[in-house]
Formats: structure tokens, sequence, C-alpha cells
């Protein structure tokens, strides 16, 4: 009799397709990865919340983000005051360009912590997922909330095949964008589609990069999570989070770790449950999220590598 395979396999399924991928070398950087290209998974939400469990994900980082995005927000200054620091080397680059290493990196996270005023100029990054999904620069200057009309197109239509939230905007992409307003963090995560089948919240996303060790658990629970918040809002239960990939690869620096997440087996997936009800992306707070009964092996570290939007030659800055 064959066993059932636990969702989080076909995570490690990737994984190990990296390892044996095309061997290429990121321009910006000159760091060696193995890449493939075009692959998916799908998460049944009603099974558990698809933390994965075969190395401890940072689940604080997951939950601030989200809500750092779903509140339209684009300054890193809400994730400092919450103690994550997954967005600050970005800004801090910025910073850099500009004064060059007049401040140290733990000395401007200070700053922007608690210098208000210098946190509204240095700890802002444009044209990133909070400003696309809920204010997205229309030619005539308005702010067009994306997800807002993806909610209100789903309550008037639940059969409705056009609820899309896109974060590509070739105007601000690579030598796309007029010189000096390229954008400096290139969109990884760029595409979401929201559908109701069975009456349940399904979402996709289409993902045109993805580091598959140190990223993708954090999008999976990401957009896992956004797929449940955003049942909750429109009244129904959440359904399946599909994650279609792009290009997947892995840095030459993080194989040694992935070989060693590989030798775990998956345990039990957490749940996540809300404290309080809300029906509105206004109402939601990170603090209404409850998640129970995680118990993943241990964390295992790898070093985190900035790469791409700072070619300026290549991203019209």
């Amino acid at each position: 009799m064959t066993m059932a395979r636990h969702p989080e396999d076909q995570y490690l399924d990737l994984l190990r397709a990296t390892l044996k991928g095309e061997e290429q070398v990121d321009k910006g950087t000159g760091v060696k990865t193995y890449s493939v290209f075009g692959a998916q998974m799908r998460f049944d939400l009603s099974r558990g919340f698809p933390l994965l469990t075969t190395k401890k994900v940072y689940w604080q980082g997951v939950l601030h983000e989200l809500y750092w995005f779903l509140s339209g927000n684009s300054n890193i200054k809400y994730l400092v005051d919450n103690n994550v620091h997954i967005w600050d080397d970005y800004p801090y680059k910025m910073y850099c360009e500009k004064y060059g290493n007049k401040l140290t990196k733990e000395d401007f996270i200070e700053k922007i912590k608690n210098d208000p005023l210098f946190a509204k100029e240095y700890g802002e990054l444009p044209h990133i997922y909070g400003e696309l999904w809920r204010r997205w620069p229309a030619k005539d200057g308005r702010g067009v909330d994306q997800l807002q009309w993806v909610v209100d197109e789903l309550r008037k239509d639940p059969d409705a095949h056009n609820t899309l939230v896109t974060s590509w905007d070739p105007q601000y992409l690579y030598a796309m964008a007029k010189k000096g307003e390229g954008a400096r963090f290139p969109i990884c995560h760029n595409l979401y589609q929201v559908n109701i089948k069975n009456g349940k919240v399904c979402l996709q996303l289409y993902q045109r990069s993805a580091d598959i060790f140190l990223g993708v658990p954090f999008n999976i629970a990401s957009y896992a999570l956004l797929t449940i918040v955003l049942a909750k809002i429109l009244g129904r239960e959440a359904g399946e989070f599909v994650h279609t990939f792009g290009d997947f690869h892995i840095y030459e620096n993080h194989i040694d770790a992935a070989k060693e997440q590989l030798e775990r087996k998956p345990k039990n997936f957490p749940t996540v449950s809300f404290t309080q009800d809300f029906d509105s992306l206004e109402s939601f707070k990170a603090d209404f999220v409850q998640l129970e009964n995680y118990d993943p092996h241990p964390l295992i570290k790898a070093p985190f590598t900035v790469s791409g939007g700072y070619n300026k030659k290549l991203h019209g800055a």
C-alpha cells in the first residue's frame, strides 16, 4: 500500500531539482547559481498551513511583511519597528550609494527606528509590492487599489475570472525605465490571481524568479496566509494556494544547507486562526493572526544574497 505524500514533498522535490540545474552566473553579483525553469506546487489549505517543517521558517517575518504589503506601505520603518530586518539591505545600499559608508548598517537601522524624518527620506523603497498592490501609479496621477478592486469584484461576482493583482510595471524596470526612475528592487513574485472554486477562495501566484532555499519557504507561507486573509474578508473558507514558478534557482553557497534539509522528513503542518473578526483590508491587523502547533526541525542558516536591481546600466538608475 502506497503512503500518501506529504504536501511539503513538493517543495523538497524542487529543491532536489535545483541541485541538478543549469549552472548560471548572476550578472549583477557574479554569484553562481543552479537554475531550473517552470514548475508548480498546489497546497490544499484545509490540510494545514504550509509553513515548512523541514527547517524553521521565520514566522514573524512572514506575518509582518505580508501586513506591510497589505497596508500599502513601502517604507521599512514598520518592519524595523517590529524587529523584522529582511528588507534592510536595499535602502541601506541606496543610502551608501549617495553618501558612502557614512553610517554603518547598524547605525542606519537605528536612525530608521528612532528618527521619523530620516526614516521618511531614507527608508522608502519605491515601486515595490505594497505600493503596487494598493496604490498603483496610474498615468493620470491616481493610485489604483488593485487588491481592494479584487475584493469588491469577487463580492459582486463570485464567478469572476479577471481578479488579478500585478506588481510588474515595465516603466520602472531594467532598461525599460527612464533614466533615473529604475526600481531599485527587482519584483520577483510579480502576479497573482484570486478565484472562487466550490465556494472556497483560491489563489495562484506566478513567481518569475525564486531563491528556492531562502526565499521560497517564505513566499509559500506569505501567499498561503494572503489566501486565508482574503477568504476571511470574503466570508468564505480558504481553498487552494497554487504556486507557479518561472526560474527557480539555488545559490552555490546554499548547497550544503539544502542537502542538510533534504535529509529531514516533513512533520505535520501547523494551523492558522484569527483572534478577532474582520471583514475588510483596513480592519485586518497582523496581531489578529495566531499560528498553532508549529513544531519544525531546527533552523538552517544560509547567507542572504542581495542580487538584481543594482546594476545601473541594466536598471535605468
